[in-house]
């Protein structure tokens, strides 16, 4: 199997993480735009875009990285894993090589 390195995989989640808040960032100023008077509409429209937004960041960034774009996550997928094998190792989780 081959072995993805550690500075792709950081770069993986800094990207994603940096894509999915400008998602939600871009979404929820589009919403005021296209429905400013109607709250309830922009925060359906927000969802949903972010929803998207978030399925294809995952799609693209998960054979990477794992597509966590969350510290707590990637800590529980360590702590989850550790006895199973499964999850995060110690020195991935705290970024050292």
């Amino acid at each position: 199997m081959h072995q993805i390195t550690l500075w792709r995989r950081l770069l993986a989640e800094f990207l994603g993480t940096a894509m999915l808040v400008t998602a939600v960032v871009g979404s929820g100023i589009m919403a005021v735009e296209l429905s400013p008077d109607d709250v309830g509409l922009q925060l359906l429209q927000n969802s949903v875009a972010t929803a998207l937004a978030l399925c294809a960041l995952i799609l693209t960034f998960g054979p990477v990285s794992g597509a966590h774009f969350n510290p707590a996550v990637s800590a529980a997928d360590w702590f989850l894993g550790r006895r199973s094998g499964t999850g995060l190792k110690i020195k991935d989780l705290g970024g050292t090589p």
